[in-house]
């Protein structure tokens, strides 16, 4: 008889690299999958949130494809796992490491002041488009990244052109909405969520193909459940960002599995289900070949907008 084969383990502590700063989605995921792994034991070493933020997150990444083989680093990703690359020219490719898992899908949705005319989707854009080029300012997150790619994606989609504004987070979007700077954000739900409930904003539709599962009141009136997609209101834009985990390249299939099992877990907990919840998230997990095409799906998707955009690389 053979020894029983012993799964690997890590051995020493392990990276969590986070290519973003703190307290965006990104880094609230990964500290909380830390604080899951912790709470119920599901690791033997730690796991060390480190945020690579710098050259919008390409600095996380090459650290992560420069780490050849080794098991004892992981990254989280978001939409820049596309954008970046393709906006900046820096060598590198989500081929470059080991797909993990898909831990879920971040929802966006178009929001406005709540003291706006502009019950509907559909009012909104017809107001926009009866405004004229440049008349309506739309405000998001950084340049030539999600919220920026998305409204493209709208305008392409109504015949409509807003001024694009950035700002430096999710959180300070919302507050420009909130004091009128803006008329509109497509902010994903965890980073407006505040002044919905404080009935500052208003959610028009979501970007996603089908309806929020959430019923539970977050407004004394709304679910997130009861916002519509912007497809039913006439608008068919979707788009969801990936919250997915990566490996090194040239990690062994045992590596891999271990933190499949691992990230399976953590899903499993009733935490991760609240935690779910209270962000609205699109629960779509995947790992394997799946997971793969996904990837490769929502890349040439990426190139499309952002090509129709005029915002790669030279």
């Amino acid at each position: 008889m053979m020894p029983a084969h012993a799964a690997w383990e890590p051995s020493k502590p392990v990276e969590f690299v986070v290519p973003a700063g703190t307290g965006g989605g990104a880094d609230q995921m990964a500290r909380f999958i830390q604080g899951v792994i912790v709470k119920h034991k599901l690791m033997k070493e730690s796991l060390v949130v480190v945020n690579k933020s710098g050259g919008a997150g390409a600095e996380g990444f090459l650290a992560v494809k420069e780490a050849k083989a080794d098991p004892h680093k992981i990254i989280i990703t978001l939409s820049n796992l596309f954008t970046t690359p393709l906006a900046t020219g820096v060598p590198f490719n989500w081929r470059d490491m080991t797909p993990v898992s898909m831990m879920a899908l971040d929802q966006f949705v178009l929001w406005v002041n709540a003291e706006s005319p502009h019950k509907t989707a559909k009012d909104y854009f017809a107001a926009v488009k009866a405004a004229g080029p440049s008349k309506f300012k739309m405000g998001g997150t950084g340049s030539k990244q999600e919220d920026q790619i998305l409204t493209v994606g709208i305008e392409k989609a109504t015949g409509t052109k807003f001024i694009y504004i950035p700002f430096k987070g999710g959180g300070d979007v919302a507050v420009q909405l909130v004091g009128k700077h803006i008329d509109s954000s497509v902010n994903n739900p965890i980073e407006a969520v505040a002044q919905w409930r404080a009935g500052q904003l208003r959610a028009l539709c979501v970007f996603d193909d089908t309806r929020m599962p959430y019923k539970a009141k977050v407004t004394d009136t709304m679910s997130w459940g009861d916002i519509p997609t912007c497809k039913e209101s006439g608008v068919a834009t979707d788009y969801v960002m990936l919250r997915g985990i990566f490996m090194a390249p040239g990690v062994t299939k045992d590596q891999t599995e271990y933190y499949v099992n691992l990230l399976k877990k953590v899903r499993d907990t009733p935490d991760w289900k609240e935690y779910m919840e209270k962000g609205a998230f699109n629960q779509t997990a995947m790992t394997g070949d799946e997971y793969t095409k996904w990837l490769g799906a929502a890349e040439n998707m990426h190139r499309d907008l952002m090509k129709e955009a005029g915002f790669m690389a030279k």
